[in-house]
């Protein structure tokens, strides 16, 4: 598990199953108490590491679009908070 904030980042987990499920990646795998597990393939190094990660080599966390789209998502926070006189 390589998702920084998930609970089982850093322990490792034997893939069972790698597939397309809900329009997103997924693995499942056998958790500790030998239940089936899914997550995000991006949440693991089941893929390969995405070239902006790479080549940013932690210099900048966030892409262009990244940005952008937070960006708008606080725009829309910040409209929604305002109250009109």
């Amino acid at each position: 598990m390589t998702h920084p904030f998930h609970p089982f980042h850093g322990r490792r987990f034997e893939m069972i199953e790698y597939r397309l499920a809900w329009g997103e990646e997924r693995v499942y795998f056998l958790d500790c108490a030998g239940q089936m597990q899914r997550l995000p393939a991006a949440w693991t190094d089941a893929v390969g590491e995405d070239p902006f990660v790479a080549v940013a080599a932690g210099r900048s966390p966030l892409r262009v679009a990244d940005l952008l789209q937070l960006a708008d998502l606080l725009e829309r926070l910040d409209t929604g908070r305002r109250v009109c006189k």
